[in-house]
């Protein structure tokens, strides 16, 4: 098993850890402190050495913040983790708020008084949070601080060492283009800018520029480690060599030079000395790289990670690759599908029983490298917790009458995949139909959506939560995110959400999942990933408009769809979608799985309301 149930999460520990966190603060001078998810990559996802939030609070949710001050702290979580939170986390300890209806900014302006001193480790934020935040406390004339050192990781004694995972090339096959071409694109990109260097934190913009995967990092097959692009030298890429077998030394030596982690000052202090203009991304980079760039006498710019949008925009070689992931994958789910429709009525089913079954289809393909996120294996209640993470003490038996929500996706060298099911165990409620209807309708409305360039997925998401809406209805995470080529599950610039700034261009890839919850009783997604296309004609139109193909391949559970509640548009599509799964899975299922299949895909009409 890729995964574990063990149960990671224990509220109980959070009051004595806060307790000795403040005897830290007393130890130090300080009034408070900021402890991020963040490690120093500045990544969505952390090695168990950078659990720090978990640690001290209990929350294993993969975004928040908790702050700590001598007679107060709080966890501050987005809508995805609230329910997650109070029940992870000791509501004795720690006031639990939700961002962005409450800001940590805010509450400490609530919180603190003028002359206070708040410590945090210039590691682990970004330049914009600690100037924003910065900004916000001189107003009250409170001081934010940089610590000397990490005080959580002063007072965890059990700490785990710092991964030493191996690196492996990845492929030119798999890649589509070389190292050497795409670090000779991004100094192309220096040089127009006037810039002499960059710096790289992000470890998925480091495996994708250098062609190299790693495995520090559950799940996610990045290595941790820095690099330094310069416009004209070759570049610096800072890792512990324990990590380079020969054939991955060979191939990072050809187009970098290897320094370990412990040269990294020296070769920031280098680019003082040469008065650089150095590229750092206010929102990617640690404060400590501007603070360090800036002492040493560098000039810094500020521009988003040079990666971002070459590493979203998939090559030729990506996008078929991602094409055969997703038929791979698809063949996969189908099979566990129709395994459940069989097995779950019977009874014996849990949610881990599920989960450990999905795996296995998954490693029958002979490809499967790693699953890519933990499964989200949600029955009844536990569904309605978005990010849900089942163990031995939370595993709930599939019973009839409810819904069962699993969202997973598997690592293959040829692309990520990322797909969520929502299924009937048994007869569905009228109101589980007509909400999971609502749900479809969404997704139907990005699958079918057309938009000029220029169009950002903030523009696009309101057309996932119209027919929610007028219910009124809604849910309280993004409609999609990017995904990685065989790199992080969840990847930007792009995103489909209220906050989805980035431009949305042809050839990323990204997820279309809008959702339902009802606390306490069920949850509902549903999830395929989508390719955006190149800008065509409209015929009879006046401006090219890109859209959305359809990758992933799996069906969607007929017996709760309300046809009532869809348009004649809105069928069709649900139809033509079920016929493009058969048509792509079926020839690869025995027989069994495929009378399955047939029945699952069969067309839906008026009158089977």
């Amino acid at each position: 098993m890729f995964q574990n149930f063990d149960d990671i999460a224990d509220p109980s520990r959070g009051p004595l850890r806060v307790a000795k966190l403040r005897e830290q603060l007393v130890h130090d001078g300080l009034d408070g402190y900021l402890i991020p998810r963040a490690d120093e990559h500045q990544g969505e996802y952390v090695p168990p050495s950078a659990e720090r939030l978990s640690w001290l609070t209990g929350f294993s949710g993969s975004a928040g913040a908790a702050v700590v001050l001598a007679d107060a702290a709080a966890l501050f979580v987005d809508g995805r983790y609230t329910v997650q939170a109070r029940a992870q986390v000791d509501a004795d300890t720690f006031e639990i708020l939700q961002v962005p209806n409450t800001k940590l900014s805010a509450w400490l302006g609530d919180s603190l008084k003028a002359g206070d001193k708040l410590g945090y480790d210039p590691r682990l934020h970004t330049i914009a949070e600690i100037e924003r935040l910065g900004e916000a406390l001189a107003k009250q004339d409170t001081e934010l601080v940089a610590s000397r050192g990490n005080l959580v990781d002063a007072i965890w004694q059990d700490r785990p060492a710092e991964p030493l995972g191996q690196i492996a090339p990845h492929e030119l096959r798999f890649a589509g283009q070389s190292a050497a071409d795409k670090i000779a694109d991004l100094q192309a990109q220096l040089v127009e800018a006037g810039d002499d260097a960059t710096v790289l934190t992000l470890t998925d913009s480091i495996a994708w520029t250098f062609n190299i995967r790693g495995s520090d990092v559950a799940h996610t097959p990045v290595p941790l480690a820095f690099a330094i692009l310069h416009a004209q030298d070759r570049p610096e890429i800072f890792i512990d060599e324990r990590k380079l077998g020969d054939n991955a030394r060979g191939h990072l030596g050809a187009v970098a030079t290897i320094r370990s982690p412990e040269e990294l000052s020296d070769s920031l202090s280098r680019l003082g000395q040469a008065e650089a203009r150095v590229r750092l991304d206010p929102n990617r980079t640690a404060q400590w790289f501007a603070e360090a760039l800036e002492e040493a006498g560098a000039l810094i710019t500020r521009a988003p990670d040079p990666c971002l949008t070459p590493k979203a925009r998939k090559n030729a070689v990506e996008i078929s690759g991602a094409r055969k992931a997703q038929l791979r994958d698809g063949i996969a789910v189908t099979r566990f599908l129709a395994w459940l429709d069989i097995a779950a009525p019977a009874g014996g089913v849990d949610e881990i029983v599920a989960a450990k079954k999905l795996e296995e289809f998954r490693s029958d393909t002979g490809e499967l490298k790693e699953i890519s996120f933990d499964t989200i294996s949600g029955a009844g209640p536990n569904g309605a917790i978005v990010h849900y993470r089942v163990t031995r003490s939370t595993n709930r038996a599939l019973a009839p009458g409810e819904l069962y929500l699993v969202d997973s996706g598997g690592q293959y060298e040829d692309g990520t995949t990322d797909i969520t099911r929502t299924i009937a165990i048994g007869g569905p409620s009228d109101e589980m139909r007509t909400r999971f209807t609502l749900v479809l309708k969404a997704h139907i409305a990005i699958a079918t959506a057309r938009f000029p360039q220029g169009t950002r997925g903030c523009d696009i998401d309101p057309l996932a939560r119209h027919a929610l809406w007028q219910a009124g209805l809604d849910f309280d995470h993004g409609t999609g995110h990017g995904v990685g080529s065989y790199l992080s599950v969840h990847e930007g610039p792009a995103s489909i959400s209220k906050r989805g700034a980035a431009e949305i261009e042809p050839g990323m890839i990204l997820s279309n999942e809008p959702g339902y919850y009802k606390e306490g009783a069920y949850g509902i997604r549903i999830e395929n990933l989508v390719l955006v296309g190149e800008l065509e004609d409209v015929a009879g139109g006046e401006r090219p408009m890109m859209s959305f193909e359809t990758l992933t391949l799996a069906p969607i559970d007929r017996r709760l769809v309300a046809v009532s509640l869809l348009s004649d548009d809105e069928l069709a599509w649900l139809n033509a979608y079920h016929a493009l799964v058969a048509g792509e899975i079926g020839p690869h299922l025995q027989d069994d799985d495929r009378s399955w299949l047939k029945a699952a895909a069969k067309p839906l009409t008026r009158t089977a309301s």
